[in-house]
């Protein structure tokens, strides 16, 4: 059986601006709604509370593992099926067009948020990979 292909969400080197079309004129941490956490405010908390620890891939999956209850043992596996199939960036993320969030991006992929106040930005993102 081949491999499947592996996709990447992950940039180096790139500043993915606020959602030209988005509202906030700062960057708001997203609120909570009812028990469960949204995907914004997992994104968020993961992201805001650990700069340039995770790569955009890391924080996707660690938001679909966490809301899909996976186990450990599951991690590996789901995660290689998780990318198999292209999966919408981090430029697609409520952060970036709801609560008023760029996303900077090293030169290791390791990824920050930064508010829209403290851009001057809000068009799209610059592709690099």
């Amino acid at each position: 059986m081949p491999d499947k292909k592996i996709h990447t969400t992950n940039y180096t080197n790139t500043f993915i601006e606020v959602a030209e079309d988005t509202k906030a004129d700062h960057g708001t941490r997203p609120p909570t709604k009812g028990d469960k956490k949204t995907v914004a405010e997992m994104q968020y908390e993961l992201i805001a509370n650990n700069p340039y620890k995770f790569t955009s891939d890391d924080v996707l999956f660690q938001v679909f593992a966490s809301r899909n209850d996976l186990t450990k043992a599951e991690l590996k596996k789901a995660r290689e099926e998780f990318f198999s199939k292209g999966q919408a960036c981090l430029r697609a993320s409520p952060l970036t067009k709801s609560y008023g969030f760029g996303v900077h991006c090293d030169t290791e992929g390791k990824v920050a948020l930064y508010g829209v106040e403290l851009t001057n930005t809000r068009n799209s993102c610059q592709m690099q990979r």
